[in-house]
């Protein structure tokens, strides 16, 4: 974790609240966009032990823009990530604001994130992602480490039937992050492109030295798999001895998983990585109609389901602070797997 010297002298709750019983955990939690996003900040604000790992395949909008333009990774869900990694005084708030701005302009700018001009700055300045990600970090006071899955951009694919409406029983291949999020048909199976990236080494550490392993929220076919279609993340992921947790979303996502019950999205997601385990099923109680099927799918994942109110309640989003109260029990009640390092 980086952290600025004002912060180490300061403190805060989000570090303080990781030590209250010793030495916090050390988490790693994988995904994209606003699902990880949702996860990181409850999880900095029970441990100091924090490492982001982000997938690199979005081709929309200004990361989109920039992956073309300019050949590098998409910075966008890097970004995300590290505007949640963000403190809660006004150093941290006000950078997040700042990186995750959008110019509005008539000209080349508009739609372009302050953050992903940062992010792709330093990679050219730096000629490392890793690296270049670090420093960001250091100038927002980030409360944990962000690292790419991968070291080269990647395209989704998948399977889908019915991707146009008028051809409802037609299977084809969809190409691209963004058209696979909103496609209206039914996403059968996805795969990355080229199919067998190289992992970031840090990434593969982080996980393999972990003591939990978060998975999700998150868009499931393209920001929760795509991590187990890295073959050497995927590797780890099965591999480490950290107990391993699955976040189920709130809601079915529009087009991606329409329609889907929260066991269905165990049962896809066991389909895509056979030799996963799994240690926690987390659930929002409002989003479960049926405990029963969702215990059965989670057992055949080797998981038991944990049950909590961790909706906002203002809207179709996970609350920080009672996602926070739900993983810091979880990783309580579910002890150590030696003592945390």
């Amino acid at each position: 974790m980086i952290m600025t010297g004002r912060r180490r002298r300061r403190g805060g709750k989000d570090a303080v609240a990781g030590r209250r019983s010793g030495v916090p955990p050390k988490v790693v939690a994988l995904g994209g966009g606003h699902g990880l996003s949702a996860s990181l900040a409850a999880l900095r604000r029970i441990t100091g032990d924090l490492t982001a790992v982000v997938t690199v395949a979005d081709d929309g909008g200004s990361s989109g823009r920039l992956r073309a333009e300019m050949g590098v990774l998409p910075p966008g869900d890097l970004r995300k990530a590290l505007a949640a990694l963000c403190g809660d005084d006004e150093w941290g708030q006000t950078w997040s604001r700042v990186l995750q701005h959008r110019f509005v302009s008539g000209g080349d700018l508009h739609g372009h994130a302050v953050g992903n001009l940062l992010i792709v700055a330093l990679w050219e300045q730096l000629k490392d992602e890793v690296a270049a990600l670090e420093w960001v970090g250091r100038l927002l006071g980030a409360h944990g480490r962000v690292l790419p899955m991968s070291a080269v951009p990647l395209d989704l694919e998948a399977i889908v039937r019915g991707h146009d409406p008028k051809l409802p029983d037609t299977v084809s291949t969809v190409r691209g992050q963004a058209t696979v999020a909103l496609t209206p048909g039914e996403v059968q199976e996805v795969h990355l492109v080229p199919a067998d990236p190289p992992a970031v080494p840090e990434a593969v550490q982080a996980v393999m030295d972990a003591d939990w392993v978060v998975l999700g929220p998150g868009s499931w076919f393209s920001s929760v798999i795509p991590h187990l279609l890295v073959p050497e993340l995927a590797d780890a992921v099965a591999q480490t001895r950290a107990r391993r947790v699955l976040t189920l979303n709130l809601a079915p996502q529009p087009g991606e998983t329409e329609g889907f019950s929260p066991q269905r999205h165990l049962e896809v997601l066991g389909r895509h990585a056979p030799k996963l385990t799994i240690d926690v099923v987390l659930a929002d109680e409002a989003a479960v109609p049926d405990r029963d099927s969702l215990e059965q799918a989670a057992q055949k994942l080797g998981a038991t389901v944990e049950l909590a109110r961790v909706a906002a309640p203002d809207g179709p989003r996970h609350d920080p602070e009672s996602l926070a109260a739900a993983y810091d029990r979880i990783f309580r009640m579910r002890g150590r797997i030696g003592p945390w390092r």
